[in-house]
């Protein structure tokens, strides 16, 4: 049975632990703080992962959410106890998640039952279920499925949603102005990396020979983005490029500055990891080159999207690394990428 949510003082929401989740987690959030106007609603995430939610209206209050160490669980715990949550929701599925939660004495807990799940928590919707395995569904719907089950009105067409403040616009105007992009010009940016793992990834010389034709045909300006650890695959489409390319590794954009970066990109081309929902949620014309996963996680909100890939006896896969030989990705050529460059680009002006 749901709970009365609107007698809740305050609320922990366990948020996912992948970029991309967060972003597509965001209509579940606005759901909540517009159904609970009175309660006090804290966010429980990765602390790498603050400044994706930064400057939105959801959370009173942000914890830790990392939990793999016991140091960390601890840290987690006290900064929970500091709120006094009764309840929580988890957007996440794993155990620990809930039994970290449970530990730091959240009383009721609200999730997916699965994973043996059910000894830990009060309540919460069953995935749907084909036999043994879970049937994929849009992430979008798969987080907002728990508002609904938890009674709470659910408007129509949620869209992913993130914001930037006076300050953050101010810290991307100047970011633009240091590599010389000026308002008239059309922005290409791209996404080459992807922390899920190499399977994810199209080839560097790939992605060289796409910033040439787009430079060249598009008369547009290029700029690479990556994260923590991508910075080999950056230095690749650099070496390979046909084109001058704007670097952006001395700068370390992180997870809130790239929200105004890519806000501004007119065309974003990546492949299926984090900042490609950066870009579905500002609206910007997105080609998503994607490999090994499953395209129903991911469907939805694609009116400005174009996903490019090749349905392969292997796919989807999900492994983290090709035990073979990556042509669900290799197959896929620059042309082709481009050629759904400039279809995007016409549709959408």
């Amino acid at each position: 049975m749901a709970p009365k949510l609107a007698d809740i003082e305050t609320l922990a929401v366990r948020c996912p632990n992948w970029v991309g989740d967060v972003v597509m987690a965001t209509p579940a959030f606005e759901c909540l703080r517009a159904n609970l106007p009175r309660t006090k609603i804290i966010g429980v995430l990765k602390r790498s992962m603050r400044g994706i939610v930064g400057d939105s209206p959801w959370f009173d209050g942000l914890v830790d959410g990392n939990d793999k160490s016991w140091a960390d669980f601890r840290r987690m715990r006290e900064q929970l106890r500091a709120w006094s949550p009764d309840t929580a929701i988890l957007l996440t599925n794993s155990m620990r998640s809930a039994l970290t939660l449970r530990l730091s004495g959240v009383r009721q807990l609200y999730g997916y039952r699965r994973q043996w799940r059910d000894l830990l928590l009060t309540g919460g919707p069953a995935p749907i279920r084909d036999g043994q395995r879970v049937v994929p569904m849009p992430m979008i719907e798969y987080y907002l499925d728990i508002c609904r089950w938890l009674g709470l009105d659910v408007p129509p067409r949620l869209r992913p949603r993130l914001y930037i403040g006076r300050e953050l616009a101010q810290r991307g105007d100047a970011m633009l102005a240091k590599y010389d992009i000026a308002q008239n010009d059309l922005l290409v940016g791209m996404n080459p990396g992807a922390s899920f793992g190499s399977s994810k990834c199209w080839p560097a010389d790939y992605f060289g020979e796409l910033a040439g034709l787009c430079r060249r045909n598009l008369n547009a300006k290029v700029i690479l983005f990556g994260g923590p650890g991508e910075e080999g695959i950056l230095q690749a489409i650099l070496d390979r490029a046909q084109a001058d390319v704007i670097d952006t590794r001395p700068d370390k954009i992180d997870l809130e500055l790239l929200k105004p970066m890519v806000k501004r990109c007119n065309l974003f081309i990546t492949n299926d990891t984090g900042p490609r929902h950066y870009a579905v949620a500002f609206d910007v014309p997105t080609v998503v080159i994607v490999g090994p996963t499953d395209v129903r996680y991911t469907d939805t909100n694609l009116e400005h999207t174009a996903v490019v890939r090749r349905e392969l006896d292997c796919s989807p896969c999900h492994k983290k690394a090709c035990p073979r030989g990556h042509e669900c990705m290799k197959d896929i050529r620059p042309a082709e990428v481009f050629a759904a460059a400039e279809r995007l680009l016409t549709t959408c002006r």
